[in-house]
Order: structure tokens, then sequence, then C-alpha cells
């Protein structure tokens, strides 16, 4: 329980810091929520990444009016872990209650991101391009080289986007993940051993609740895939691949 309750205090004190200092305390029903969160099995930095985006969205409609209560951050925090979910192959059994394997894998509804259509193909391309210029104007210059490549392929891509269909789609879809693969490599290549060792560290914390119920070769691929995202979210690279 004491592992649950400084879960807790740090979600707290994450929402203190996204609410410029102002402290609301997690006691009572938005506690018992809190504590739902961790007994999931939603590591810690997910809970705060989804904190973050319920934040981003506020701050998008105007001027912020009072504090956020983590209550309103549920619906994101079950999104974000979702999609840390899928993304690491963990399946809904090992992530429902990972730290009881009694527990029922229908106990837990679906979320929206389960439920939500995918973007089309041309507007992933659209964005993907979006964000890889934006990266590409940024100050750190070493991923220069990769970038440009991946846009100047995906620029010719996209004009023929709309219509292609059958194998020539999913021959593209495939080029997508493998230029995605190409973005993380360089990226990989380009950190120096304590980031590595650090992001290695992480995402061993993050999978700690599952590697009980994980076979070995399926915690090797989820952790490789573990450091994969963090080393995105900490490049800000967008995802290329389509899914």
């Amino acid at each position: 329980m004491a592992a649950v309750e400084d879960y807790c205090r740090q979600v707290e004190a994450h929402l203190c810091r996204k609410n410029d200092g102002h402290l609301i305390r997690i006691v009572g029903p938005a506690f018992e929520q809190v504590c739902g969160w961790a007994v999931r099995g939603v590591p810690l930095t997910v809970a705060m990444r989804g904190i973050d985006r319920y934040f981003e969205r506020y701050y998008a409609k105007g001027p912020r009016r009072r504090p956020v209560r983590v209550e309103f951050c549920e619906a994101d925090v079950m999104d974000v872990f979702d999609e840390w979910r899928r993304a690491l192959g963990i399946t809904v059994a090992d992530a429902v209650h990972a730290d009881d394997p009694t527990a029922a894998a229908d106990s837990v509804p679906a979320t929206p991101a389960q439920t939500s259509r995918h973007e089309s193909l041309p507007a992933h391309l659209e964005r993907v391009v979006a964000r890889l210029t934006a990266l590409r104007a940024g100050e750190d210059r070493s991923l220069d080289a990769t970038l440009d490549a991946i846009v100047s392929e995906i620029d010719l891509a996209r004009a023929g986007a709309k219509a292609i269909r059958g194998d020539a789609r999913q021959t593209l879809i495939e080029r997508l993940r493998a230029l995605d693969r190409q973005l993380l490599d360089a990226a990989v290549a380009q950190c120096d051993a304590q980031t590595m060792t650090a992001l290695t560290a992480e995402a061993d914390a993050d999978l700690a609740p599952f590697r009980a119920r994980m076979a070995p070769e399926t915690y090797e691929q989820s952790r490789r895939a573990a450091i994969d995202r963090l080393l995105r979210e900490r490049r800000r690279l967008p995802m290329v691949a389509f899914e």
C-alpha cells in the first residue's frame, strides 16, 4: 500500500506543477481513482503524460479559469495507457490489475483510444511531414540528414496517397514502418551510453508490474519497444509508421 500511496503523492505533485503551484489534494474518491491507476499497472510516467495531454487541450481553449482536478484527467490517462500498452505489445490480461493475476480482463471498459478510428493515410502523411519539418527547424541538427531523406520520400508518396489501393497501399505502409525504424535507429546512434542506460532503467521500471506474467522473449520485445517509445518522446519524434 505504501507504494500506491507514494504513486498518488507523485501524481499530486505533478498536478500541482501543472497547476502553477496550486495544490489540490488527492483525497477521497480522487485518491481511490488514482489508486486504481496504480493497481491497473499504469506507469507513473504514463499517468503524467495523460495529465499533460489534458492540460494541452485545456490551454488550447484559452486562458485557464480554475485549477484542474485530477478527476478530469482520467480519460486522457487511460487513453495514453492504452496507447502505451498496445505499442509495447502488452495484452489486456497483463494490463488489468497487474499485481493481481486473478483479476478478470473484462472488468475494465474500453477506452476512447480503443474504439476511435484511425486517421486516413493521406492525413497521416501530411501530419508526419509537418512534424518532421518542424523538427528539422529546431536547434538540434544531429538528425538533419535522416529527416531530410524521410521528408523527401514521404513528399513523393503523399502526392498519390488518396488514390492508392491494394498491394501498392500495403507496400507504402510497410515502407513507412521501415522509415520509422530508420528514424529511431538514427536517434539511438546519437545517444550516449548514459542516456541509453537511463532510458533502459525507466523502461524496466514501467514494465515491472507486468514482468512476472510475461514470457522472457515477450518481455524483451516489450522492453525494446518501451525504450523506443521513451526515446521518441525525448527527441519529440513523430510516429512515421501508419498503424
